[in-house]
């Protein structure tokens, strides 16, 4: 889960219509949702971290700082379930890729070096938006894997990063490959995927936090060598941030 600076909000007061804000996220934080990291080149939408179904929250339905952006499947599981923040890690203000471990089969897991506290709450977090659900597998007449689900996408993905790190390693001192690779994981999404593929070559690591909108400026990676920054330094104060 990448971990994402939204920043001040561009307006003095909230938004009429919390639609409005979407293109201001997307310039500011990529065309991604902020939980799975699916690219959605259409369909994407503004989430609400506390849901403005909930009478308690009504005030924040137009609050820059109650949104961030999800996919439909994301959004639907987590509906209108109310987020106590200190239960949860979240990408805006904790260091959600420091909280899990992806792997090839396409499961993300609760990362080996939380302590108890957190593995509940990445672990929670998971539940939340059904990041934790297992692979829906289907097969064409071809006998030829279709991705239709989050799980099996994110495996898609693995095999196209794995194949990008054969080429970069084939190319050294390349800069092109280099550059296309961050090309191919940007038209893809996936960013803790391309990370963890890629978790030996410091150089692209940090071209792929730069080339994430918003998530060099979430301060989670160090500058010039990528190294995870724990915990999230939290640059915007946001409240129960800087848990992980």
């Amino acid at each position: 889960m990448r971990p994402v600076r939204r920043g001040p909000s561009p307006l003095s007061r909230d938004f009429d219509d919390y639609k409005d804000a979407k293109a201001e996220l997307v310039s500011r934080l990529g065309p991604y949702c902020s939980y799975c990291e699916r690219r959605i080149a259409t369909g994407l939408e503004v989430e609400h971290i506390q849901p403005k179904s909930l009478a308690a929250y009504s005030a924040l339905i137009g609050s820059w700082g109650n949104f961030l952006l999800a996919c439909l499947n994301c959004n639907r599981t987590k509906r209108d379930k109310e987020v106590a923040l200190a239960e949860f890690l979240l990408p805006d203000r904790d260091n959600t890729f420091a909280a899990y471990q992806y792997a090839a089969d396409g499961k993300v897991t609760a990362g080996a070096g939380l302590t108890g506290r957190q593995r509940q709450m990445a672990q929670a977090t998971l539940g939340l938006v059904g990041l934790d659900k297992p692979v829906e597998k289907f097969e064409d007449s071809n006998g030829k894997m279709v991705a239709l689900d989050r799980v099996a996408q994110r495996m898609q993905v693995w095999g196209i990063a794995e194949s990008a790190k054969v080429d970069v390693e084939a190319s050294p001192g390349v800069e092109a490959v280099r550059r296309n690779v961050v090309r191919t994981a940007l038209a893809e999404g996936y960013f803790s995927v391309w990370m963890t593929v890629f978790a030996g070559d410091a150089e692209m690591r940090e071209r792929l936090v730069d080339g994430f909108s918003g998530t060099r400026e979430s301060g989670c990676f160090a500058v010039g060598t990528a190294a995870v920054v724990q915990p999230a330094p939290n640059p915007d104060g946001l409240a129960n941030g800087g848990k992980a």
